[in-house]
């Protein structure tokens, strides 16, 4: 078989000129002299500050404490930026073994340093409170409150010194090298398609064809190829799963969910009302859905290939890329000329890397890097309207992190949930401006169907996802799970969340091996679907809201991670803890589909 060509040339006609990220801003190349001399002189500031300080912290005043937390975050800023310069440069081409070679030795190296400075943050959370208290009332210790508060979440699940630099250390050669497992098996991974041999990203686009024959050949390619490799990805699902239960024993964390709720500023009770809430509306949201879509496309059952195709009347044309920046520009300078204004410099200054190309990380990311540099989009666009809703989603991102980089390096940085807000609100905002400028029935009903669709990959797939994480997780602790148990796992949590009216076959078994979150964030994906949920509710207070709305939205955004969801959320009359508010949230979906049904 032929190896299908980097970019088609009749997509690359039609989508136009697609940019890639200029990542000179960081370093002039992998071998650069000030990459090697960052490198070297935060060695040599991690072991000057270590030296000064190691075991001392808590005899410091606050002044003093002050100047070392500042000390603390000029070194890691410095780190951050060469290990975000090395996972761009891997993200860009997970194919090269040179490039392998170089992501991991830096890597290694920074996780090296950053040994040295490890000691800092558990002598921190070791100040009993009242002592802390003290401290804070210098100004120099003041300014870092909020990060002191997030760290010392983590203070009930500390573990010894030794046991945390084990455990730091141990990271390249553990859950990092078994991440780095999977992204460069999926990105070597070809798929069979039409003589050609695709990869994982090209073939998922196939799944939107609009000929159903290309959606059944590709969908059946995709599992059976996953399915070829299923020994493996199970056996790092199977690690990693076991990694994380002997590491949150150790740290009594309460559930696997735990750690990450923590990591999200976020009570397990509110995430348990969010789940079970998106549960409990299956039947009103995704079951409804489907089966309202198999009517259209005149059958009983939908083939689970056919989940994502175009309505039989909706064009799909191919979107050119500068057609999707003025699209997504303009959407956002209708709500406010800042958020264009931010948005436009990803676009002139080289911040985005759009083509779909052999060997690059597939979906889709914003990266922050650090405040002193600038944040990076990476996209793999092939001109599909759910490509817009994607640069509109990652800008989102990408907006909420240039304003936020204001707060420094330690407080720049926001839980998954509200930084999923941003996002979600982006792609919002897109969408109904497209919305309010199409007068079209049919291409009004597709363009709605399309929303919903995209909606519902948010909220039902996205805490399906977390149901799926969750018996994954409880199983393994029971005994090492087979790729076929695995596999029954899955089969059984889509056929509940997706509902009667999907149809499936054996080779949609290994759908879940190609999803990155399980593996490199376990318990990610509900983040998703609290943005989404907030997001709705969010934009029915601005729809509603006179004036003033958009400066308390951009003023959230600025906050990074110095604010709370309950205090950010206050401004707008929302609060995430009442299980009534997912509902309001979920609403707006179930609105959108009474809208579909009454066009019939």
């Amino acid at each position: 078989m032929a190896v299908a060509a980097e970019r088609d040339d009749d997509l690359s006609a039609s989508l136009g000129h697609l940019p890639e990220w200029r990542l000179e801003d960081l370093y002039a190349g992998p071998d650069a002299p000030a990459l090697k001399a960052d490198m070297d002189k935060a060695e040599a500031a991690a072991a000057q500050f270590e030296s000064a300080h190691a075991g001392k912290i808590a005899t410091l005043d606050g002044a003093a404490l002050g100047g070392a937390v500042a000390e603390y975050e000029r070194i890691d800023e410095v780190l951050s930026r060469v290990a975000s310069y090395a996972q761009l440069v891997h993200s860009g081409d997970m194919s090269d073994p040179e490039v392998g070679r170089f992501y991991q030795s830096v890597i290694e190296r920074v996780t090296d340093i950053s040994t040295r400075l490890l000691f800092f943050t558990l002598e921190l959370n070791r100040i009993e409170e009242a002592d802390l208290a003290e401290k804070l009332k210098a100004p120099e210790l003041a300014r870092y409150a909020a990060w002191l508060r997030d760290l010392r979440v983590f203070r009930d699940h500390q573990l010894s010194d030794e046991l945390e630099k084990l455990l730091h250390e141990k990271e390249v050669a553990g859950r990092a090298a078994w991440n780095r497992l999977f992204d460069e098996t999926l990105a070597g991974m070809r798929f069979p398609f039409k003589g050609k041999e695709l990869t994982v990203t090209q073939i998922l686009e196939k799944l939107t064809s609009r000929k159903t024959e290309e959606r059944r050949e590709a969908a059946k390619s995709l599992g059976a190829t996953l399915r070829g490799q299923g020994r493996l990805f199970a056996l790092v699902t199977n690690t990693l799963a076991k990694e994380k239960e002997i590491e949150d024993r150790w740290r009594r964390y309460p559930a696997p969910v735990s750690a990450r709720n923590r990591a999200n500023q976020i009570e397990d009770e509110v995430v348990a009302a969010l789940t079970e809430t998106v549960r409990a509306h299956y039947p009103l949201l995704s079951h409804r859905y489907y089966a309202l879509k198999a009517k259209w496309f005149g059958v009983d059952k939908l083939d689970y290939w056919d989940r994502n195709a175009p309505l039989p009347n909706d064009a799909d044309r191919l979107i050119p890329w500068t057609e999707a920046r003025e699209t997504v520009l303009t959407a956002y300078a209708g709500f406010d000329a800042r958020m264009a204004d931010i948005g436009r410099r990803f676009f002139d200054e080289g911040w985005i890397d759009a083509p779909a190309r052999a060997g690059k990380a597939s979906g889709a990311f914003a990266h922050p890097v650090v405040p002193s540099a600038h944040p990076y989009i990476l996209l793999n666009y092939q001109g599909r309207a759910r490509d817009v809703m994607t640069l509109a989603h990652e800008l989102g991102h990408g907006v909420h992190q240039v304003l936020a980089g204001a707060q420094g390096h330690l407080q720049s940085g926001t839980p998954l949930t509200l930084a999923e807000t941003a996002s979600v609100f982006g792609e919002m905002l897109t969408f109904q401006a497209m919305l309010k400028g199409q007068t079209d029935p049919a291409k009004r009903k597709a363009m709605l169907a399309s929303k919903v669709e995209d909606m519902l990959n948010t909220v039902v797939r996205q805490i399906a996802f977390h149901f799926f994480e969750t018996r994954v997780h409880a199983a393994r602790r029971e005994g090492e799970l087979t790729p076929e148990k695995i596999s029954d796992i899955w089969m059984d949590i889509q056929r509940e969340s997706l509902g009667p009216a999907l149809r499936f076959d054996d080779d949609y078994r290994y759908y879940w091996a190609y999803i990155p979150h399980f593996i490199h964030s376990p318990f990610y994906v509900y983040a998703y679907a609290f943005g989404d949920c907030l997001v709705n509710s969010l934009y029915a207070v601005y729809r509603e809201a006179e004036t003033g709305f958009a400066e308390r939205y951009l003023d959230m955004l600025k906050a990074g991670g110095t604010l709370r969801h309950k205090e950010l959320l206050a401004p707008f009359g929302l609060n995430a803890a009442d299980p009534d508010f997912w509902a309001k949230g979920l609403s707006m979906i179930a609105g959108m589909i009474d809208e579909l049904e009454a066009m019939e």
